[in-house]
């Protein structure tokens, strides 16, 4: 068995005392592993980082087998994102999010989505709506995709103001006030069309509502909890648009 695809680098754990095995994101086949024989090397190791872009040749004797990669570098991602660490852990993320898919399956979507990620995500003010808006990506890959394109009452296309926590669609602001308690905020950043960028309370209503329906189901069923990373992402955006504020004050 062989073939040969492009991938991005998710990870890689220890195998042995001088290869490791290698997780990829690949265009055609998946999340998938191999074995990369020397891959302790100091020649391999800058390769073989996460966030880079590398062309894959895998083999096996069997489909089912693990197989061994062989990978070149296409494009080096890791350093740049290395220098923020509001990037390390959004890639942390995204890599933790691909993992509750199965293996193997193909998700071209998702590839293209994740390219177009890694080109943006030192970019600290954008980083928080790429990550929400991949994660709203993932739900609907497992299947428990949110409709936040009309009103789940009325049909109405304008001012989506709530996601029901039950349906998971968009509710109108009339239409949700009278349980706006109970309703999770949708910031209209995440509309379709809209065409605004999120502010810092936009992002934490994003986040608090992709959040929810992580947990309700995908974390809770499988008995998991969130991943680590996405807090330490949440603390470092938190952490990026308090420092922004006070250097905007200080210059006012």
């Amino acid at each position: 068995m062989e073939w040969r695809d492009e991938g991005i680098i998710l990870g890689q754990r220890r195998h042995g005392e001088t290869s490791v095995i290698l997780e990829v994101m690949t265009r055609a086949h998946g999340r998938h592993l191999g074995l990369v024989r020397g891959g302790r090397s100091r020649k391999q190791q800058p390769v073989l980082q996460a966030g880079n872009r590398v062309d894959l040749i895998w083999r096996a004797r069997l489909d089912e087998h693990l197989g061994t990669y062989q990978a070149e570098a296409l494009d080096m991602n890791a350093a740049r994102l290395m220098d923020s660490a509001v990037a390390v852990y959004g890639f942390q993320v995204l890599a933790a999010h691909l993992r509750l898919l199965p293996e193997r399956d193909a998700h071209a979507s998702l590839y293209e989505t994740l390219m177009v990620m890694i080109e943006h995500l030192d970019d600290a003010d954008a980083a928080g709506e790429l990550v929400a808006r991949f994660e709203l990506l993932v739900l609907d890959s497992l299947g428990f995709g949110l409709d936040l394109s009309q009103c789940a009452a009325t049909g109405a296309r304008d001012d989506l103001a709530y996601v029901s926590p039950k349906s998971g669609r968009a509710v109108s602001r009339a239409a949700g006030e009278p349980w706006h308690d109970k309703m999770l905020a949708l910031p209209a950043f995440l509309e379709r069309g809209a065409g605004r960028r999120a502010d810092p309370a936009a992002l934490e209503d994003a986040f608090k509502l992709t959040g929810y329906f992580l947990t309700r189901h995908v974390y809770e069923p499988r008995g998991i909890e969130q991943p680590d990373a996405r807090i330490g992402f949440l603390m470092a955006l938190r952490k990026h648009f308090a420092a922004r504020h006070v250097v905007g004050e200080t210059a006012a």
